[in-house]
């Protein structure tokens, strides 16, 4: 590659998989993570806390037929790297055999890699930082009705990955990420709320404006004072963007490779079959952009794919890695992730529900009552049985207009009758990695008083 840091770090790496060769393995493949990251809390004009950190943790997979085992350190040196080689070889030969275990096809491996903008060499100052957080908490403190902060952050981070294998590949890609968010108080005594905002982009002329993440952290609070508790009874559930992406993340994990091949899915047995409504898709997209989860090769050095995962309601395909294609009888789909420490297992890159039609207030208005709901506690759908139960608060819908915050609220329901019976707006966003639009359920038990 050209960057002469990379090239000498893959360099490194390929040494690494040779010295494990040497000491017996039969393949072997290697990750680096290089990351970079600072970040300033301010809390009422004054520093709470400066955080910086550099990591390079170096992690050896090796296979001894079909044994295999893994090991990390930080230590960069030939001696270290030597008896790394060596101790992986020693500790493989010691463990069970794994039929599944082992690397991608050399047929697999990416052979180019797209240019998805992730980095951006933009740097930031401390003080510029500071100067960010101390905005966004006076943009929030400004709202009448705010009445303390919990603090604001900034945050900046460089991360390197790269990965070898002795089925050919070597490679490495670089990201950026740039942050922002604002916590704050409304309220006072007994009355008090809290709620917060931020943004997080590749690149730092994407980022929000500090103010406005500000202006919206502290009108969101200033909303949610004085909550009543709604009633019990079923009704329509509106989520927000930032709760409505737990409903197609309990897809992500349902679909999972390795819960498909253990049995421990409510999907296990509905590919192919309808389980959205038609009208609806979900990709699955590595390339996106400067997105979050955005890569031009996956944990194995695999071309990655973008992949309807939903299509007009139907459930396409898995996520896959290789030990979990070879244990269902298919081929990976490029989604493995790996970290030093452990093996490559699957997960969704840029997942997200394609947007509808109608705006959020369409879906509102004929909504005689219902919740609209803004926070969620709790986990999300059973990965078993999805069944679907969680803490809640937000707003009570009449005669299709918003009216007021409500809290401790549960909503209940099965994720795949959810799924059928959702609805969605047109306001999707790409920014947490798995995105939705407003979704609006046609019906959930809601318990309150």
């Amino acid at each position: 590659m050209a960057d002469a840091k990379q090239a000498e770090t893959l360099q490194l790496l390929q040494d690494v998989l040779k010295k494990a060769k040497a000491a017996g393995a039969t393949d072997a493949d290697a990750v680096l993570s290089d990351t970079a990251s600072v970040s300033v809390t301010r809390r009422n004009g004054e520093p709470e806390s400066l955080v910086r950190s550099e990591e390079a943790e170096i992690g050896l997979r090796v296979l001894v037929g079909g044994k295999q085992a893994i090991v990390s350190s930080s230590d960069r040196s030939p001696e270290a790297l030597q008896q790394m080689a060596e101790r992986a070889v020693a500790m493989a030969r010691m463990v069970p055999e794994d039929k599944y275990a082992g690397l991608a096809d050399a047929s697999e491996i990416a052979k180019s890699f797209p240019d998805l903008d992730l980095y951006d060499a933009s740097d930031l100052s401390v003080e510029k930082m500071s100067e960010m957080a101390d905005t966004a908490e006076n943009a929030a403190l400004d709202v009448e009705g705010v009445t303390n902060s919990d603090g604001a952050e900034c945050g900046v981070s460089k991360e390197t990955s790269y990965y070898a294998a002795t089925n050919g590949f070597v490679g490495g890609y670089s990201a950026s990420g740039f942050s922002m968010s604002v916590s704050v108080i409304a309220g006072e005594d007994a009355h008090m709320e809290t709620d917060y905002d931020f943004d997080s982009t590749a690149y730092l002329k994407d980022l929000a404006d500090p103010a406005s993440i500000g202006r919206s952290a502290g009108e969101r609070a200033v909303k949610a004072l004085n909550p009543r508790k709604g009633p019990t009874k079923t009704m329509p559930i509106i989520f927000d963007r930032r709760t409505a992406g737990g409903v197609i993340g309990s897809l992500a994990g349902a679909i999972s490779g390795s819960a498909v091949a253990r049995g421990t899915t409510f999907l296990k047995d509905s590919m192919g079959k309808q389980i959205f409504p038609a009208n609806i898709s979900v990709i699955d997209d590595p390339f996106l952009k400067r997105g979050a989860r955005s890569h031009p090769f996956d944990g194995e050095g695999v071309a990655p794919q973008k992949r309807s995962i939903i299509d007009n309601g139907v459930l396409t395909g898995w996520l896959l890695d290789t030990s979990s294609a070879k244990q269902l009888g298919l081929k990976t789909t490029g989604n493995a992730a790996r970290s030093a420490s452990s093996p490559p297992s699957p997960r969704a890159a840029n997942f997200y529900m394609q947007p509808g039609e109608k705006t959020v207030e369409e879906l509102i208005k004929d909504i005689d009552e219902g919740f609209f709901v803004t926070q969620l506690m709790g986990s999300g759908a059973n990965p078993v049985t999805g069944d679907y139960s969680r803490g809640a608060r937000g707003f009570w819908i009449e005669k299709g207009q918003i009216t007021y915050p409500v809290a401790e609220m549960t909503i209940a329901g099965n994720i795949m009758q959810m799924w059928l019976d959702l609805e969605a707006a047109n306001d999707l966003i790409f920014k947490y990695g798995v995105d939705t639009p407003t979704l609006r359920i046609a019906k959930m038990t809601v318990a309150g008083a």
